[in-house]
């Protein structure tokens, strides 16, 4: 089997979508910050670097090897952008198995799944080089970092390498031969740590921006100490903002049009759901402002016959909260209306949003 120097595009399917594995939540971002990127140590010639869930959270990905000798390939890379280009480089390997018979669409005659195989039977192993590591998909330093990338030439990668003639032809294909110009890694791009759980992205990292809307607040959102809590009431606006930077480095801020008063009617609602016994916040983004209540650390919990079901605080939410269940019975779907204010049809659990760490 032959080396194939894949195209990245396709590994953003592979790895930073379907290799995603689970484990422990990831903690914030403490470690991902740059504080040795030009690494002193020397180079192991036969480590690989392997990639590791405290990294990142954000990496470059360079390129992937596939096939036979993609280890071998891997390695030289990584150590190559590790040792003379002294970056943070990592290893990230996935194997696939294309043999055996596949579930097809549709049906048999006889009622029975359809089976396919694969046109080529083979199992694969992908390594992909990364470079890492960045706090957000837009740091500064990662973009820096991806232009750098794109224009590199490494010389494990130059024409002739690799361990078969598979790479000479990948060259071919992209057009990298005849003094092109272009480096053998210029379609890298930023994915997230394919490691990281699959929620771990799901939490909205708040802006510096939207955390200054939302400094004054006084039940704010920001400041709910669970995971999740109920969303009860959307307010949307039309209107704009103009943000004025001060030499202070503070942020004017004017609230525009129908969002002052998506805003004014969240803390109205917030205050009344308080005074009422609730335990609501409140929460104001460019564009609309919300009312949520509650505070849990997980939707779901475990009964004694080991199934699991909504947790019990958010049931009483969504059915104190939500539309009449009286008027739902005969069809009349009405959202409940407090203080003159009406509450959304569908309460819904969401993830609060998270504050950049050392940002509040």
């Amino acid at each position: 089997m032959s080396v194939r120097a894949s195209s990245p595009w396709i590994p953003l399917v592979l790895i930073a979508v379907g290799l995603a594995v689970g484990g422990p939540v990831a903690k914030a971002q403490t470690g991902w910050l740059p504080t040795a990127w030009f690494s002193q140590d020397t180079v192991d010639p036969k480590a690989m670097f392997p990639l590791a869930e405290s990294d990142g959270p954000w990496m470059v990905l360079a390129t992937t090897f596939r096939g036979e000798g993609a280890r071998d390939d891997a390695r030289q890379l990584v150590q190559e952008l590790r040792g003379p280009h002294k970056l943070k480089a990592y290893t990230h390997e996935k194997s696939f198995d294309f043999t055996g018979n596949q579930r097809g669409l549709g049906l048999n005659p006889d009622g029975t799944p359809k089976k396919m195989r694969y046109a080529i039977a083979e199992q694969v192993t992908e390594v992909a080089v990364l470079v890492g590591d960045f706090a957000s998909f837009d740091d500064p330093r990662g973009q820096k970092m991806l232009t750098k990338i794109k224009n590199l030439h490494p010389e494990s990668l130059a024409a002739g390498s690799g361990k078969s003639q598979s790479f000479s032809d990948f060259r071919r294909m992209m057009g990298l031969n005849k003094n092109s110009g272009k480096g053998p890694m210029h379609l890298a791009f930023v994915i997230p740590n394919p490691l990281l759980p699959e929620d771990f992205f799901a939490r909205q990292q708040v802006d510096q921006f939207v955390l200054d809307m939302n400094a004054d607040v006084t039940n704010s959102l920001l400041d709910c100490p669970g995971r999740y809590s109920v969303r009860v009431a959307t307010f949307t606006g039309a209107g704009t903002f103009d943000q004025k930077a001060i030499a202070d480095g503070g942020k004017e801020v004017e609230l525009k049009g129908r969002l002052v008063e998506a805003a004014e009617k969240a803390h109205r609602l917030t205050e009344t759901l308080r005074r009422s016994g609730w335990q609501a916040w409140e929460f104001h983004d460019r564009d609309s402002s919300m009312v949520c209540v509650g505070s849990v650390d997980q939707l779901a919990v475990q009964q004694a016959s080991g199934t699991m079901a909504t947790h019990p605080e958010i049931i009483r939410i969504v059915k104190e909260l939500g539309p009449d269940p009286v008027k739902l019975a005969v069809g009349q779907i009405m959202p409940r209306s407090i203080d003159g204010v009406l509450l959304d049809v569908q309460p819904k659990p969401i993830d609060v949003p998270r504050v950049p760490t050392g940002r509040r």
